[in-house]
């Protein structure tokens, strides 16, 4: 999994693009990143899919934000990015938590 940042010159905003990346252990049809920014809406776009069997998608999110996300696996298995720049307690119980980007 990766995320790159854009800060855009022209708006104060940043063009974040997420890429899940497909591994021997798993192989999702269908990946979506949920957060925040769409109201944690589980019927959210897709990621789009990619030759290699991963996904990406890029979305422009305000700058000087913290946001919150995470991915949606198959609608089933939610996984967190490990190149998210800080990580909290989703307050559904006290082991699971949320990626946040620093924007």
């Amino acid at each position: 999994m990766s995320i790159k940042k854009q800060f855009l010159k022209s708006k104060p905003e940043c063009k974040v693009t997420f890429k899940f990346e497909k591994s021997e252990d798993l192989s999702p049809e269908k990946v979506q990143v949920i957060g925040d920014f769409n109201n944690w809406d589980v019927n959210a776009e897709p990621m789009k899919p990619l030759k290699t069997g991963g996904f990406t998608q890029t979305i422009n999110l305000s700058s000087g934000d913290k946001v919150q996300f995470r991915y949606l696996v198959n609608n089933s298995l939610w996984i967190n990015d490990q190149e998210a720049d800080e990580f909290i307690n989703n307050g559904v119980d006290s082991i699971e938590q949320n990626c946040v980007l620093h924007l």
